[in-house]
């Protein structure tokens, strides 16, 4: 009984309303783990994916998960039934949004 509890269905939602998945993972799974599964499963007819972990949050209970957690340490008692899918949010960060800064950083500092 105990192995089906430590596998949880999850279901990544897009910001234009599909999903990813649901798909088992072990509780053990940690986020970065997710967001690669995310990576690698991103529908290649959609513009402006991620490149990499680092430009995918994934939102979970209204909170954003960090990497180095685990999915089970990600759990919330309130959201997640037994034997059920759990749902999270995926946004993505593009890259350039941060070169962006960068650049208004560095005119800030010219003047």
């Amino acid at each position: 009984m105990s192995g089906v509890q430590d596998q949880l269905e999850i279901k990544f939602r897009l910001t234009d309303g599909s999903d990813i998945g649901p798909k088992s993972f072990p509780a053990a799974t940690s986020v970065a783990t997710l967001k690669e599964s995310i990576l690698a499963q991103w529908p290649k007819e959609k513009v402006s994916g991620p490149m990499t972990v680092k430009d995918v949050k994934l939102i979970s209970a209204g909170k954003i998960l960090e990497n180095n957690r685990t999915v089970g340490e990600c759990r919330s008692p309130l959201c997640d039934i037994p034997g059920g899918v759990t749902t999270m949010h995926v946004v993505v960060q593009p890259p350039a949004l941060e070169k962006g800064i960068g650049i208004v950083q560095d005119i800030a500092q010219t003047i």
